[in-house]
């Protein structure tokens, strides 16, 4: 199973938010230290992924945002 880019970027999410939180408890500074290691790795891999990640849009820039159309409002 080949995971995208999304997965990563969760992951590193869920990450740096346990991380946080660990900080708040005073868990050990060691623990802290090497997930942080690990946390900024995983962020470096996860934006090359999400760079790197072979998605396609039929979509333009013309198009904006679907639920506002701006500039092409039908009246």
């Amino acid at each position: 199973m080949r995971l995208s880019g999304i997965f990563y970027l969760i992951a590193t999410t869920i990450l740096l938010v346990v991380l946080t939180v660990m900080a708040f408890y005073e868990v050990s500074f060691y623990l802290i230290f090497y997930l942080t290691l690990i946390g900024q790795l995983l962020l470096i891999f996860t934006v090359y992924k999400i760079l790197t990640d072979d998605y396609t849009t039929k979509k333009k820039f013309k198009d904006w945002y679907e639920d506002h159309p701006i500039g092409r409002e039908k009246r």
